[in-house]
């Protein structure tokens, strides 16, 4: 026989299993909304620092060719360096014997419009809309004549997953000029 009490027990138990579900539930939804609150702080400001390291890492490319095109030594020698572009762009510039290096990002290098030497490189940052663009410039035109593929073209290179293989090498001073002619070949 069924007592009275056997039947608010199971009633009882029945009502805690739903209660425990919804309580699940409703402490689930308040865990996705604090993470989805904690990632949109923190994923604009991961994306900030990747982009300065990229700048950064750009910034001691360009030293780097700075440093080999300066030791090269000899007419006829010829240098590697390895280049890995996993943003932006770097620009061999031999109309105006620059290299360059240009990143569109949300990040502020520098103050908008106003130019930085960093050493020898200068960066500015120019303001566009949400993204500014980050130029990095390394003039080379009053000591050495910048060539691309012994020509003067000039050469892009975009981001890649595998870096570029490109090579430096002392063509010794022009007939016309007197400067040192540098040319660059990616293999």
């Amino acid at each position: 026989m069924k007592k009275k009490g056997d039947i608010k027990r199971n009633t009882f138990s029945k009502n805690y299993r739903g209660q425990v579900w919804i309580e699940t539930v409703i402490y689930l939804l308040i865990a996705f909304v604090m993470m989805g609150l904690v990632l949109s702080y923190v994923k604009p400001k991961i994306e900030d620092l990747r982009d300065k390291a990229i700048i950064e890492q750009s910034l001691d490319v360009i030293n780097e060719i700075d440093n080999t095109i300066s030791t090269i030594g000899s007419t006829g020698n010829k240098r590697l360096i390895e280049i890995g572009v996993k943003k932006g762009v770097f620009n061999i510039d031999s109309e105006n014997d620059m290299i360059t290096f240009e990143l569109e990002t949300k990040y502020q290098y520098s103050e908008f419009g106003k130019e930085v030497y960093i050493g020898k490189v200068k960066a500015i940052t120019q303001g566009q809309n949400q993204y500014s663009k980050v130029i990095l410039t390394r003039d080379f035109s009053e000591e050495y004549n910048l060539i691309y593929d012994s020509s003067d073209t000039n050469k892009a290179l975009p981001k890649a997953s595998t870096p570029y293989r490109v090579f430096i090498e002392n063509k010794g001073v022009g007939v016309d000029q007197d400067k040192l002619i540098i040319n660059f070949n990616i293999e």
